[in-house]
């Protein structure tokens, strides 16, 4: 959704995420950031793309996710930087090439198809996907399925602009988990963990098993951590982010201790435990917060975790931050 703030509200949002004083945790930045997501105007993404200067890796790879998020074209300027850029994090930068495949601009094939060989494979997967992303929005099964979200009857599960569609006919909230055969979800887990297949159609059976959601999905979904692609892991940590099942901790759990794991697969999973918010969780948490060999990029996902955790166990109406006595209150969920 979108709202209008002051431009004293608006400062706020934009001294909080930059760290202008250089004492707000970062917590606090990630809330202002998912209120500035939310404005989805000119003035949130010019905010947003100035936090590219910034040292921390997962706060830049947010800042690429949150761009796309928007989905508006005035933001591929400094998508495209971020992703020509060989000194960035390759976290940052294949959060900057999915960004784009969610914006979906025809323009963007060209310069995608450039990384296709890049040296990091997190960063020529996400590019291939993209490209796949923004071609299937060209077709008419593309087409018919926006005219199915767009129509007032329909009640998404999820709002997220997901890398790739959910398989044909598994579009969240129709239909529902419990019309769903065993044998399909079978279909769809054999579909998923299928190597020899292009990873669009991967994703597209993985964002299907997110949307049946039940047990037997989550479960499907956890013999994803298996494979080889950090990439393919790292959303499969995201989805169980969005699905907040308790069923998905265990896995979770194991993939955050796993010292030998990928960075941004274990940050995904620490992320997602925040999220869920179950008791046992928190010791965990906190570990990794503390731990002295714990990875940056997972410590602060831990630390950023422990808000998630505190917000979901407090009862407060929105993630949010810099807006008290804004007039329209901003959901960011």
């Amino acid at each position: 959704m979108s709202s209008t703030i002051s431009n004293t509200q608006l400062k706020a949002l934009e001294e909080s995420l930059l760290n202008t004083s250089g004492n707000i945790p970062l917590h606090d930045r990630f809330r202002s950031l998912f209120t500035l997501k939310s404005l989805k105007n000119e003035d949130s993404i010019r905010i947003i793309s100035k936090g590219f200067q910034d040292s921390s890796a997962l706060l830049k790879h947010e800042l690429a996710y949150c761009l796309g998020q928007i989905k508006s074209p005035s933001a591929l300027p400094v998508l495209e930087c971020v992703l020509r850029n060989p000194s960035e994090d390759s976290m940052v930068r294949h959060e900057a090439a999915e960004a784009m495949g969610a914006i979906s601009a025809t323009k963007s094939i060209p310069i995608l198809e450039e990384y296709l060989s890049d040296p990091d494979r997190s960063v020529r997967e996400t590019c291939e996907i993209a490209i796949a992303r923004i071609e299937w929005d060209k077709t008419e099964e593309g087409a018919k399925t926006e005219e199915v979200m767009k129509d007032e009857d329909y009640i998404p599960l999820y709002t997220s602009i997901d890398p790739a569609p959910a398989t044909s006919g598994l579009l969240a909230g129709a239909p529902k988990p419990e019309e769903i055969s065993q044998s399909k979800i079978d279909e769809l887990r054999e579909q998923l963990l299928d190597g020899k297949r292009p990873l669009f159609e991967r994703y597209r059976a993985m964002f299907a098993l997110r949307n049946i959601g039940s047990p037997a999905a989550v479960d499907a979904l956890a013999a994803g951590f298996s494979d080889d692609s950090a990439l393919f892991k790292h959303e499969i940590a995201f989805v169980f982010g969005q699905l907040l099942s308790p069923h998905s901790v265990p896995c979770l759990l194991q993939v955050l201790q796993n010292g030998t794991e990928s960075d941004m697969v274990r940050h995904e999973a620490a992320e997602a435990l925040g999220g869920i918010a179950t008791p046992e969780v928190l010791p965990y948490l906190k570990e990794w917060v503390a731990r002295e060999d714990s990875p940056v990029v997972v410590r602060e996902s831990c630390q950023v975790a422990l808000d998630m955790w505190e917000y979901e166990n407090s009862g407060e109406f929105q993630y949010a931050n810099g807006l008290e006595n804004a007039s329209t209150p901003i959901s960011v969920v």
